[in-house]
């Protein structure tokens, strides 16, 4: 049934958290940290820029690597929300036509560079960011934002959205097991049918919602998420977050990418 595997696809970037690695081990407060330093600065390029971009894979890839994250399911949730970026980007061709000379003969449009830039940008922040999560683990994210100091509302809300995500998902099966069992052949997969399971499942959710809001009020609940874990920042950590800032540093200030490519210009 592909409900259930797209069911268990979710659970999969959960599980690949708890694995037991260099990236892993590291203190989830300097992840968080040089993750957000690296987007950053991925950002604040110019909409022009996309050789300068090229060296910051280096740094996802190392992630991936050394965290020993399959390749194809960083690609395939990339791929899968790819096409927000793809309409942003699409139309920059058509509004920005100046042109830009590239090699002796070839002029492109100023547009296609911006639309690469995004693309380039996209694929870099995304990535990323779901590297963090596959060798940290949401709520482990979560408990580490909270000790930096973020209001304990919202990292509350960011816990609470990711765990009902799995019950949501848990009921919705439910439901569409049972369709499936009373409906023969292409019967009960219309529109109509849909919509009424999207109407149950609406009413489901505010039901249980107020039966586990309710629990955790009787268990002393008072709008934070406490953990017994405790975190401590190790030698090792600095030295990831230093070698992180440093590289960061020299390849957003300095002309990396014209240098090397003087340098292969003058080899050949």
């Amino acid at each position: 049934m592909a409900f259930d595997e797209q069911y268990y696809n979710i659970g999969y970037l959960d599980r690949l958290s708890y694995q037991d690695t260099f990236v892993h081990r590291l203190d989830p407060r300097i992840k968080l940290i040089t993750t957000l330093l690296f987007l950053f600065t991925v950002i604040s390029f110019s909409k022009y820029e996309v050789a300068a971009l090229l060296p910051f894979f280096l740094f996802p890839v190392i992630l991936l690597t050394a965290g020993e994250i399959p390749l194809w399911f960083i690609l395939k949730k990339v791929v899968i929300v790819s096409p927000f970026a793809i309409f942003i980007g699409i139309f920059n061709p058509l509004l920005d036509a100046s042109p830009v000379t590239v090699l002796p003969g070839l002029t492109l449009a100023a547009g296609w560079f911006s639309f690469a830039s995004i693309l380039l940008k996209f694929i870099l922040t995304v990535s990323t960011a779901l590297l963090l999560v596959a060798t940290t683990s949401f709520p482990t994210v979560c408990h580490g934002l909270r000790q930096l100091g973020v209001p304990s509302i919202f990292v509350s809300q960011l816990l609470f959205l990711y765990r009902y995500i799995f019950v949501l998902a848990e009921e919705a099966m439910r439901m569409v097991r049972a369709r499936d069992m009373r409906s023969f052949g292409h019967e009960g997969t219309n529109v109509k049918v849909f919509i009424r399971i999207a109407g149950v499942l609406f009413l489901r959710t505010v039901e249980r919602a107020e039966r586990i809001y309710s629990a955790m009020l009787a268990r002393g609940f008072q709008g934070d998420m406490p953990t017994r874990k405790r975190y401590r920042i190790t030698a090792r950590d600095l030295v990831f977050a230093g070698s992180v800032t440093f590289y960061l540093f020299v390849f957003r200030f300095y002309p990396a990418t014209e240098i090397l490519g003087r340098f292969f210009q003058e080899l050949f």
